[in-house]
């Protein structure tokens, strides 16, 4: 016998096989991606792009039930297609001059600031590019004059502030007295006629039946649109407003792009120091009169915050245009000046009360009573 034992054969492994997973109906995938795309959509508008693009539209119904009121007061007027073409064209180039000037100020308050000088600056932009010894170089020579002469002012407002210090009420209120002063003493506190044919065309000429004006106007816009939100300077602009000191820490120059706010504001006033010279033909230091309340108004309509970090061109656009249909309104029925501004005055305080009631905060509170009664 042998004490050999017998060598165990090795059994074979039994080899895994992979888990196969059910098979996936296109339908219920279907189903799922709108249900995402939906949460999605729901989600931008609750966002802050949501409530920009609700703001603009409660703007247009505010515009549309300014319409419906002038329809009401003046039927006769209002059947007229041809009067509602030429009164729609006249409230556009009403509002060209004053929405130039608030494209600046929105970006202005957006940094986080406040601009009271931009009517003194349009005045002495308007007063310097009419004199005697400037209108001797043409049109080209008063254009860039106005221009220069708006950007070296916003940039001195914009040096006192950033550099000096100094709080944006108190060094543009300064410049309001002293650029009105100036502009008082160049021209000895008399109207200046600007004789110059093509700045005084800028105002009666039309393309296509549409002022230039309204054409400038709209090319204003459209730069202040891309520049506020397609650019590193628009980014920006809301950073330094939102939070200076987060803006300082990602590596943003505080100071400087300050600066360069309050000169686009004053490159804004010059730009309407030319449309205004051409609109009356001349220029005096008193022209342009609270101006700065107008503009501000319209941003604060538009939703720009005064705190900053907040705002959008088209909203201060929408802004303008409900004034200056409120001023055509009271017009043409015949209404006072004064019971015009204490609307306007009204619409402000509303605007900013607006602002300052947080529509969340009110539908989360009765959430919270309503979770608390269940309960």
């Amino acid at each position: 016998m042998s004490d050999a034992t017998p060598t165990p054969t090795a059994t074979p492994e039994r080899t895994q096989l992979p888990v196969q997973s059910p098979p996936v109906d296109p339908a219920e995938t279907a189903v799922a991606g709108d249900k995402a795309a939906s949460r999605g959509r729901l989600s931008w508008w609750r966002g802050d792009n949501g409530d920009g693009v609700k703001r603009n539209l409660g703007l247009i119904g505010v515009l549309a039930a300014l319409i419906l009121v002038g329809a009401i007061t003046k039927p006769d007027l209002y059947d007229d297609p041809t009067w509602v073409w030429n009164n729609i064209l006249a409230i556009l180039q009403l509002a060209s001059v004053v929405g130039v000037v608030t494209v600046g100020m929105t970006f202005v308050i957006i940094g986080g600031g406040i601009d009271l000088s931009v009517g003194a600056i349009v005045a002495l932009a308007g007063v310097w590019c009419t004199t005697v010894a400037t209108q001797s170089y043409g049109a080209a020579g008063m254009i860039f004059t106005a221009i220069v002469v708006g950007i070296c002012v916003g940039l001195v407002n914009g040096v006192l502030i950033s550099y000096g210090r100094l709080v944006p009420f108190i060094a543009t209120l300064a410049m309001l007295v002293a650029a009105r002063g100036l502009a008082a003493s160049i021209s000895n506190k008399q109207t200046q006629v600007s004789s110059s044919t093509f700045i005084n065309d800028i105002a009666a000429r039309k393309v296509l039946g549409i002022p230039i004006l309204v054409y400038i106007l709209g090319a204003v816009v459209v730069a202040g649109w891309v520049l506020l939100n397609r650019t590193t300077f628009g980014r920006r602009t809301i950073a330094v407003g939102g939070n200076p000191e987060a803006a300082r820490l990602a590596g943003i120059n505080v100071r400087r792009h300050t600066m360069l706010l309050y000169a686009l504001s004053g490159l804004c006033c010059g730009i309407a120091a030319i449309m205004l010279t051409s609109q009356a033909t001349s220029a005096q230091a008193a022209m342009a009169n609270l101006y700065e309340l107008d503009a501000i108004a319209a941003a604060i309509i538009g939703g720009t915050l005064l705190s900053g970090g907040r705002g959008t061109i088209v909203g201060s656009l929408l802004g303008v245009i409900i004034f200056a249909t409120i001023t055509n309104l009271f017009a043409i029925n015949g209404l006072s000046i004064e019971a015009q501004n204490m609307v306007k005055g009204g619409i402000i305080v509303a605007a900013v009360l607006v602002q300052q009631f947080q529509f969340k905060s009110f539908t989360r509170l009765l959430a919270r009573n309503r979770l608390t009664t269940t309960t």
